[in-house]
């Protein structure tokens, strides 16, 4: 087993776990260096045996490239060794978890009600779900009945949020192959989804509309309606662009049979989302384990076989389309009524919310002891 810190840098003394309730963030915490250079960055010297240094044992002799901490095709600070054996990567070593902003210990100090303002900001572009997985896990302790129209508002804003993200990811998977038509067109189709974000929560990200009991603000039937022709005119240029993905002799050449990851490999290494069904896997909890309205309208789970890079294009491209379809069928059918349920204090116990992310599964633990604040919250992102 590979023992090394998942989520601390190396200023951090052994034996030291923050996590714990006899953690003093004050008196426990080291002190930050003045200036501080991870060691991976420093030539990458051949390490010494011991924990952590498999890959090196593995494959004594191959050539070793550092990408990253920091790297201009990152959004974050990631590091990745490759071991590569002329142009073949034979394996690589990950580490990550350089903006480690201690979320889940920062909630046990805020109140039930403030915890969702945190969480939607663990990730930008799913700041719609981190909120719903964190209030369907409190709800559960409180059996809170959530009105049928709050659950219908919560599918419309996933879904529009996993509509601008599939296209975000595709943009930027064109940009970086160099095939920066793909990217304008993506981006160019996702602005009007990002208007939609803005029009319906007041805020293109970070939205704040998901609450304990259902969420905070209503959507006018009139702004529904401008919803569904939105997305409804956005078929026929995503057609034109799936095509044009689908279509490119280059983009075959550049991106089919590379990235293999093979469903046994997708099981093992436990990956989700858009990544595990281009695997030929065909899990998504909104199937799943229904939450929202997602029993309530008719959609397909897209799955391919060949688990490259172009089947994870193409499981993106294709969701869009599912995404679309579900905001017009809730649309169609939501009810009218309440938005949100009184929610007296939370009592002792535990509870667990499943949302499916854009990029897979998020997974939110929750404990109380009946106090106005969580004991613990555990967050699993994709």
């Amino acid at each position: 087993p590979d023992m090394r810190r998942l989520l601390l840098d190396d200023s951090w003394p052994e034996g030291v776990y923050p996590l714990r309730k006899e953690f003093d963030q004050i008196a426990d915490r080291p002190p930050l260096p003045a200036t501080q250079t991870p060691p991976e960055v420093l030539d990458a010297p051949p390490p010494k045996p011991g924990p952590g240094t498999k890959n090196q044992i593995k494959h004594p002799g191959k050539k070793i490239i550092n990408i990253g901490p920091f790297h201009p095709l990152q959004e974050e600070a990631e590091f990745f060794q490759l071991y590569v054996d002329g142009e073949t990567v034979v394996d690589v070593d990950v580490r990550l978890s350089y903006n480690h902003r201690g979320i889940e210990k920062l909630n046990e100090s805020k109140t039930f009600d403030q915890v969702p303002f945190v969480v939607e900001r663990v990730c930008g572009i799913c700041s719609a779900t981190h909120p719903l997985a964190y209030v369907q896990a409190v709800e559960e302790i409180a059996q809170v009945d959530v009105p049928e129209r709050a659950l219908y508002l919560r599918t419309i804003v996933n879904e529009m949020e996993r509509l601008h993200s599939h296209l975000l990811w595709v943009g930027l998977a064109g940009h970086f192959l160099g095939y920066n038509t793909v990217f304008m067109w993506a981006w160019k189709y996702r602005e009007p989804v990002m208007d939609l974000l803005e029009a319906t929560t007041g805020s293109r990200v970070n939205y704040a509309n998901c609450k304990i009991g259902g969420v905070r603000r209503d959507i006018s039937d009139e702004l529904l309606a401008e919803a569904a022709k939105v997305v409804d005119s956005l078929k026929a240029p995503m057609d034109m662009l799936t095509k044009a993905v689908l279509d490119d002799p280059v983009l075959h050449a550049r991106l089919k049979g590379v990235g293999i990851l093979s469903p046994e490999d997708a099981k093992g290494f436990g990956a989700v989302g858009p990544t595990a069904r281009a695997s030929g896997l065909p899990i998504d909890v909104r199937r799943d384990d229904p939450y929202a309205a997602y029993d309530r309208v008719d959609w397909d789970v897209i799955s391919t076989p060949n688990g490259d890079v172009f089947d994870k294009a193409v499981v993106r491209l294709l969701e869009s389309f599912e995404s679309v379809k579900i905001i017009k069928q809730c649309v169609k059918d939501i009810p009218g009524g309440e938005i949100d349920a009184k929610v007296e204090a939370i009592p002792p116990g535990e509870g667990i919310g499943r949302v499916e992310a854009p990029r897979g599964e998020t997974f939110h633990y929750v404990r109380s002891d009946g106090s106005n604040r969580p004991v613990r919250h555990k967050i699993r992102a994709p």
